[in-house]
């Protein structure tokens, strides 16, 4: 068989009972640890990747957005 399909076949295995996150924040908390695992282990590829979506993760307040004011 073609690697390609083993690799799309655990990958849809991976994702049928697979984990869905309950909010943004533990899709943040997910995206640290995956972050720093790829610090240790030297992937700076990998780990500025892993920046940018922490980057689109992290909750946004803009002073304009308050309803306190």
């Amino acid at each position: 068989m073609d690697l390609s399909f083993h690799l799309g076949k655990a990958l849809a295995d991976g994702r049928a009972g697979g984990w869905k996150p309950e909010s943004r924040e533990e899709v943040l908390l997910r995206l640290l640890r995956k972050r720093a695992a790829a610090h240790r282990a030297g992937l700076s590829e990998q780990e500025s990747a892993l920046r940018d979506q922490i980057a689109w993760a992290l909750p946004i307040h803009r002073p304009d957005e308050d309803s306190d004011a």
